[in-house]
């Protein structure tokens, strides 16, 4: 399960790396993510975590954090999207996480995201199986010369450095997780018209959303789960920069 959010830039001795993390393992019960992975790709074993996670700042966000488990592994770990490729010309943090596909991966991560999210300050951001993320991934469209359709009759969408503003989300997912300023920039929600996904939605404590397109995880090969993501991306077209007005 492939979990990225979007928040903005960090700056000078920012908190959110050590959040970020504090909000991950809340939201998954047992979790401890007290190791590192060096450059010869060795466990490094971090008893004081947090103050290195305050110190290693590392192509502006912080290094790989995991659970030393190689049967059931999870990690996070933080970049910087620079200005020039950026919405708007802004930089972007980044946070980028993978949870196990199991029972207990897929129940907790509406709450990671959520936490991840909301400690990052994020804008959006979206938790999806890998295979289907890939996919959705193939959506974009960086250069001219690149006419290869999207996978199974997904719509264009523009790259980040394309898009007008950092608040718009750049794609859907799985499970999506809005600001209050992302929900406002794409008209959710409109009771005349989101009641299907209203129903599978929720609000966090601060206001933003968490908004599951399908109840199982996204599955592009079921007809019915490819229909909800085509029928979502129908109903926002200012997601992906594909608005016309």
């Amino acid at each position: 399960m492939t979990l990225i959010v979007y928040a903005p830039a960090l700056v000078g001795d920012d908190s959110r790396p050590v959040a970020v993390v504090h909000g991950m393992e809340r939201a998954f019960p047992g979790l401890r993510l007290g190791w590192s992975v060096s450059d010869d790709h060795e466990l490094i074993p971090l008893p004081q975590r947090d103050r290195w996670l305050a110190q290693a700042r590392r192509n502006g966000g912080f290094p790989l954090v995991c659970n030393n488990d190689e049967h059931y592994p999870v990690m996070i770990s933080g970049l910087e999207l620079p200005a020039m490729f950026g919405p708007g010309r802004q930089a972007l943090f980044e946070v980028h996480a993978e949870l196990p596909p199991d029972a207990a991966g897929i129940a907790a991560t509406a709450d990671v995201l959520a936490a991840v999210a909301e400690a990052a300050r994020a804008y959006w951001g979206h938790a999806t199986p890998f295979r289907a993320s890939v996919d959705i991934a193939r959506q974009t469209k960086n250069r001219p010369d690149d006419l290869e359709p999207p996978p199974h009759g997904l719509p264009v969408i523009k790259s980040p450095s394309a898009m007008r503003s950092p608040e718009i989300p750049h794609r859907l997912g799985w499970l999506n997780y809005w600001s209050a300023a992302a929900a406002r920039a794409i008209g959710f929600p409109d009771p005349s018209c989101d009641a299907e996904l209203l129903a599978r939605s929720r609000r966090t404590a601060t206001g933003e959303w968490v908004v599951r397109l399908t109840d199982a995880p996204l599955d592009l090969d079921n007809p019915a789960h490819l229909d909800a993501l085509k029928r979502a991306y129908e109903r926002f077209p200012e997601i992906g920069g594909r608005s016309t007005s």
